[in-house]
């Protein structure tokens, strides 16, 4: 009798670690080995994920941050996505510097664009012009991911070093400073549309 009980319990037992280890590998399996290799590749991108509200997956596994973003789509790539975002942010200060509407109408959101588009009409109506160059090519970290309803937003950590030249009727200032700013992305994952929007713009420390 002690014998079968313990061939009983033995069975149960495995029974339940297959199970804990099956949940396990699905929470954790989307994420460490890519961002492992990601980290590796461009260790300027390593940068700790923020606590944010949990995202009920259909398995009952609650995701949240960059986990989240993945699950919603598996083909996300942080370094590809970074890539681009600091491009986005070099077009966009150069764009907001030559008062080119056009482009910055499709790279921001209504919001963004009012408070950029409101800015430039301040700077021609002094009769200003603007051109920026950048130093030093700019850095980009993720600071933080979640998503809201359908829509993924990635807010990315930019430092860059500028140099400004404006000129007015009373000549030509430049001037070098160092910047740090929290831009938020945003993509609807819904869209067939592949283009992420800025839709906030922060101060940040430098």
């Amino acid at each position: 009798m002690p014998l079968l009980e313990l061939i009983i319990f033995a069975a149960l037992a495995a029974i339940v670690l297959y199970q804990l280890y099956s949940v396990l590998g699905r929470r954790v399996g989307r994420q460490p080995e890519d961002q492992a290799k990601a980290e590796a590749a461009n260790p300027a991108h390593r940068a700790p994920e923020r606590a944010l509200e949990p995202v009920e997956e259909a398995d009952g596994v609650a995701l949240s941050g960059l986990a989240a973003v993945r699950a919603r789509d598996p083909g996300f790539d942080l370094n590809h996505f970074l890539h681009g975002a600091k491009s986005a942010y070099e077009l966009t200060v150069n764009a907001f510097a030559k008062g080119d509407r056009d482009t910055l109408r499709n790279l921001l959101s209504d919001e963004v664009y009012t408070s950029f588009e409101a800015a430039i009409t301040a700077r021609e109506a002094e009769d200003r012009t603007e051109t920026v160059e950048f130093l030093h090519p700019p850095r980009a970290d993720m600071d933080k991911a979640e998503m809201v309803g359908d829509h993924a937003r990635i807010t990315v950590r930019f430092l860059a070093e500028i140099r400004s030249r404006t000129k007015d009727a009373l000549g030509e200032a430049v001037d070098d400073r160092r910047t740090a700013e929290l831009w938020t992305f945003d993509r609807n994952l819904k869209s067939r549309d592949p283009n992420w929007t800025l839709v906030h713009v922060d101060a940040a420390e430098a």
